[in-house]
């Protein structure tokens, strides 16, 4: 299905795939009629989705079945008065009815807010107010629930509570019914522009509020990218992306490319991640590509691996944060599989990645994807040089690269902040190899300066993850009176090593990064917690780290 959307399919090398590729943009695209629709007709039997869960339920969507789902969701909210331009937050977690609702929200022209099961009042206060949420669609869990309903006093726009679980409160519509008994469906393919607002993304941010990143109707065509030339997705590939519904990662791995290529996207719907479980997983589902987060693959090297049968995997891919090398290495030597890295954000698609044609270079984050214009730039504005760190930034001088965001929704201030003079600045700060690899820094404002040296927190991170002790860290700036800042390391250590966290372990992982990584960059301060503060995607919160030193101090 993607084919008709490129001009060129097939490269022979990354030379080739710069050179060539181009999206071809059709007149009003909406995914929902002109990929899932289409496959609906020219292979209804195929299979589009397979859902299990932890409790052993298992549920097979051929396309056929996506489009008369879909169909039935989409009648059944425009009965309920729900149209072209309205809000519709989905708190949905990994069930199947995610898919039901976005496509049917694509088909009569509304707009999407993924949101995560963890919101409580305060959030979904803060959300409903500034997007004007007509509605909520939600999973009938108690918890969920009950915040969402202690937020309505404050949230009058939101009309509508519509509950897709056994737990349906009186003044809350229940899904299943409604759809059941929804009318018969008239789409109408035209109902969005090009340029009209898709989703709406909370960013989960690392200071701050959540920013709402503006995603236009032809985002979906910049996935094709991420499943095709990145996942290395076929027709026959059965496709894990380990995320939940309510951030963007989920329609980056388990819907717009991965049904552009017409494979099986697979979905484990489970409340704790287990190791062991998700390795039992793969086996028994053969999974044949996987993608996940560095933190994901961390603990699954943890595992006596040999025990599983991963013969079905072929390809891995990682996103989310940057990779350490130690990860990769190991990874390949009990798998025999490169992981591919990639880079991206809420307010782009693959912007950065490791290709099929591309040999990985264990830390990097690959090399450019072509769709984007991507430079690094110096704080005085130059190109930076080999070597030299820069700000990652992605040009629009010769237009808007389909993918790329439209602004943060209703603040004209904070857009211009971020992307002026033909430039969108990422605030990642990245280096440059000689043959063009880019190797993550960190973002802008957590870059230590120490006696005159710049640290990026990564290449530290990255050094400490070489020692059996670390499962998992952060690096940061702590302020002091000689060198400026001072490199801090807050560790979460192996279960094996927990009952040495003393003095002799810290000086043990200081020698060890000064072996490792240049001397000076060594963290001459360490302290071992039980877990790491993280946004509801995942990513550490470095800034919560710095402030809670700087209370302390």
């Amino acid at each position: 299905m993607y084919k008709k959307y490129l001009k060129q399919t097939e490269f022979s090398d990354y030379e080739d795939f710069c050179k060539n590729y181009q999206l071809q943009i059709p007149e009003n695209f909406n995914f929902a009629y002109d990929v899932v629709d289409a496959w609906a007709a020219k292979a209804p039997n195929k299979r589009a989705l397979l859902w299990t869960n932890d409790r052993g339920e298992c549920c097979e969507f051929t396309f056929a079945d996506i489009k008369q789902q879909t169909d039935r969701t989409a009648a059944y909210f425009q009965s309920l008065g729900i149209g072209k331009g309205d809000i519709v937050m989905a708190i949905l977690k990994r069930r199947y009815e995610f898919w039901f609702t976005i496509i049917a929200l694509h088909k009569i022209g509304a707009i999407i807010i993924p949101a995560t099961h963890l919101l409580t009042k305060k959030d979904i206060v803060y959300r409903a107010n500034a997007a004007d949420i007509k509605a909520i669609i939600a999973v009938g869990e108690e918890e969920i629930l009950t915040h969402i309903d202690d937020a309505m006093p404050e949230s009058p726009t939101v009309k509508l509570r519509i509950s897709i679980g056994e737990k349906v409160p009186a003044d809350w519509l229940d899904f299943h019914k409604g759809i059941a008994a929804a009318p018969e469906f008239h789409g109408n393919k035209n109902v969005a522009k090009n340029t009209d607002p898709l989703i709406i993304s909370f960013t989960s941010g690392t200071t701050g509020n959540p920013k709402m990143v503006l995603l236009d109707y032809c985002y979906p065509l910049a996935h094709i990218t991420t499943a095709r030339y990145w996942h290395n997705l076929h027709p026959d590939s059965v496709h894990l992306t380990i995320a939940d519904t309510g951030w963007l990662k989920a329609v980056w791995g388990k819907l717009y490319g991965q049904w552009f290529v017409g494979c099986c996207i697979f979905v484990y719907d489970h409340e704790k991640f287990t190791p062991a479980d998700m390795l039992a997983i793969i086996e028994k589902n053969r999974i044949t590509s996987l993608c996940a987060p560095p933190t994901i693959f961390r603990f699954l090297i943890r595992e006596d691996i040999s025990k599983y049968d991963l013969s079905s995997l072929e390809y891995c891919t990682i996103a989310g944060e940057a990779l350490n090398p130690a990860v990769y290495e190991q990874f390949k030597q009990l798998t025999g599989i490169e992981l591919k890295e990639g880079y991206g954000q809420s307010e782009t698609t693959l912007s950065i990645f490791t290709s099929e044609w591309t040999t990985p270079k264990p830390g990097s984050m690959g090399l450019p994807n072509p769709h984007y214009d991507v430079d690094l730039l110096t704080p005085d504005g130059r190109s930076a040089e080999v070597g030299e760190h820069g700000q990652i930034v992605i040009r629009t001088d010769k237009g808007k690269p389909t993918g790329l965001f439209s602004g943060y929704y209703r603040n004209a201030e904070l857009t211009a902040e971020a992307w002026h003079d033909n430039l969108y600045f990422t605030g990642d700060v990245a280096w440059r190899d000689e043959d063009g690899y880019f190797w993550f820094v960190g973002r802008a404002d957590d870059v230590i300066k120490s006696s005159g040296y710049r640290i990026g927190p990564f290449e530290v991170e990255s050094a400490l993850m070489t020692h059996p002790a670390v499962v998992e860290c952060a690096i940061t700036g702590v302020p002091d009176e000689i060198r400026g800042q001072v490199v801090k390391a807050t560790i979460i250590l192996a279960n094996d090593y927990k009952n040495r966290a003393d003095d002799s372990l810290v000086k043990e992982l200081q020698e060890h990064v000064k072996k490792v990584t240049a001397p000076y960059k060594y963290p001459r301060i360490i302290e071992f917690v039980a877990e790491l503060p993280k946004t509801i995607s995942g990513k550490i919160r470095r800034v919560e780290l710095r402030e809670k030193e700087q209370s302390k101090q």
